[in-house]
């Protein structure tokens, strides 16, 4: 456990209530207090410099893993994915694969609700994500978002999840998926963390992400873009780039710039060559790029006018991938963050 896990964990033992590992058919992690905003959890705050990760609800090639065995390195982790509700328009539904379940020899909703709250009380947060290669959600009518509020409110109650990561990468209502963030938002409350995931393509100036992240730039917790499965892209600089270099990664974070603050921008990277198609870079590449972004050190061709000592940090698919390759995604960059000002 580094530096910023300590600290998170120090926190949490100081809130022994709202701390405690509920048992796994427990009531939600967290009730609200009549007539006041439902809290998704009081866990510790995230520190300053971030490693986020995402636990994959289902099987592939990659070492499938309890969450439980997560590696203590990851601060924020993202459930992938909440699917679709086919009797309800609009509505997601959670549980644990069963392909999944099989493959750790039986692994039920009601261990995975103790292991996060487990690793809750030791620091880390947890958000329920939407979309990936494959899902998608349609919130182009009111009922269909009543219907998404209600389902992933059941979800993150029900689960004990601190927020909402979005990482729609098919087209999606930009009205219905505003209007959805900020009423989970308000259910919540200021404590409640909403992540997004968008593909270079929706970044650039123009892009589907744009007008989402204007509408939700005051409650937005992290963007982190995934710099991967990407054609070549064009810089703040207007200067055009491909993907693999640290430049990919820090000429376009700089476009974010223009609408977040530093502390609202994360870099998102494949944790191995076979996680993505195509983008992969190792994990030096990553921490340069925290570099160059942070302190204008360790740049490439691109520099940017000023540095940003508090930018977020970085984001990886997946924790599954990462630990098949001997962590070294999480180990390399989630130390480097705590050499970041």
């Amino acid at each position: 456990m580094h530096i910023r896990r300590i600290t998170a964990a120090i926190a949490a033992a100081a809130i022994p209530l709202t701390m405690t590992a509920a048992p796994a058919v427990a009531t939600p992690h967290n009730e609200a207090t009549a007539g006041q905003p439902s809290a998704a959890t009081e866990s510790a705050a995230l520190p300053e410099h971030q490693l986020t990760g995402y636990w994959q609800n289902f099987v592939n090639d990659a070492e499938p893993l309890r969450v439980s065995d997560i590696p203590d390195n990851y601060d924020l982790v993202a459930l992938a994915f909440a699917q679709s509700d086919a009797t309800r328009p609009g509505a997601v539904k959670f549980s644990v694969d069963s392909q999944l379940s099989g493959a750790l020899g039986g692994y039920s909703d009601a261990q995975l609700k103790a292991d996060i709250a487990e690793k809750q009380s030791q620091g880390t947060d947890f958000v329920m994500s939407i979309g990936g290669a494959k899902g998608s959600v349609d919130l182009s009518t009111e009922q269909r978002v009543t219907n998404f509020v209600d389902s992933m409110t059941t979800i993150i109650e029900n689960y004990g999840l601190d927020g909402l990561d979005i990482d729609l990468e098919h087209s999606f209502d930009t009205a219905g998926m505003t209007s959805a963030a900020r009423q989970l938002r308000n259910h919540f409350g200021s404590d409640f963390i909403l992540t997004m995931a968008p593909q270079t393509l929706y970044v650039q100036p123009g892009g589907s992400y744009m007008q989402l992240i204007d509408n939700l730039s005051d409650i937005i917790t992290t963007v982190h873009t995934q710099y991967y499965n990407s054609g070549s892209m064009l810089g703040c600089d207007q200067q055009v780039y491909s993907q693999g270099s640290v430049d990919f990664i820090t000429a376009q974070a700089c476009i974010l710039l223009d609408k977040l603050s530093a502390d609202q921008i994360a870099l998102g990277l494949p944790a191995a060559p076979s996680a993505a198609g195509s983008g992969y870079v190792r994990p030096s590449v990553v921490t340069d790029a925290l570099d160059c972004l942070a302190t204008t050190s360790n740049c490439g061709r691109f520099v940017p006018s000023q540095p940003h000592p508090s930018i977020s940090g970085a984001m990886t698919w997946s924790i599954n991938w990462d630990v098949s390759n001997g962590t070294t995604f999480s180990t390399t960059v989630g130390n480097h963050l705590d050499t970041l000002p």
